[in-house]
């Protein structure tokens, strides 16, 4: 097992392969650098700021019926957040793709793409009013719409690079660097 890790100050990369007796499956691990606690902690401290005001609005201003409602909307929001852990790409070249997002609550998604769907993968810049990140897709026979490696995160380029590469060799699509 290889491992080649890049470091960013929100995610961390590692690259995995593993060696079979018919083939090398490539394992490309992109993952937030929060643990459990980190999480916990910021809950923590927005339900403690939140009860807080409440209490000091409900006293001082009467106006408790407004602040609760937010507060009812803020803790549904909460629970039903799941932060992402890590997304993996795993490539098997003679059968195909699969996608796997973890959360740190212990759910794993799968989504496997057969290597003769995928046409080609792309780096895509993505800009919105607020922001422009980078993102890595697959383009897929028969399909009207691209299906995102790292539907979750947004890691950086210099990260996407590899796993592009990777992909590239397994579907045997030429690298071509278009500006």
């Amino acid at each position: 097992m290889s491992e080649s890790p890049h470091f960013h100050r929100k995610y961390s990369y590692h690259h995995h392969e593993k060696k079979g007796l018919f083939q090398a499956i490539d394992i490309h691990d992109i993952s937030v650098k929060r643990s459990r606690l980190q999480y916990f902690l910021c809950y923590f401290w927005i339900v403690v700021f939140l009860t807080s005001s409440i209490l000091v609005m409900t006293k001082v201003l009467r106006i408790g019926s407004i602040w609760s409602i937010t507060l009812c909307f803020l803790l549904a929001k909460l629970l039903h957040y799941k932060p992402v852990k890590k997304e993996s790409v795993v490539i098997m070249p003679a059968f195909g793709v699969q996608l796997e997002t973890h959360y740190w609550s212990g759910r794993v998604i799968h989504r496997f793409v057969p290597i003769s769907k995928i046409l080609k993968p792309v780096l895509n810049e993505c800009v919105t009013p607020i922001t422009c990140y980078w993102s890595l897709a697959l383009v897929l026979r028969d399909e009207d719409e691209l299906m995102l490696a790292f539907q979750k995160l947004q890691p950086p380029v210099n990260m996407l690079v590899p796993v592009w590469k990777a992909l590239c060799a397994a579907t045997e699509c030429k690298e071509t660097n278009s500006t």
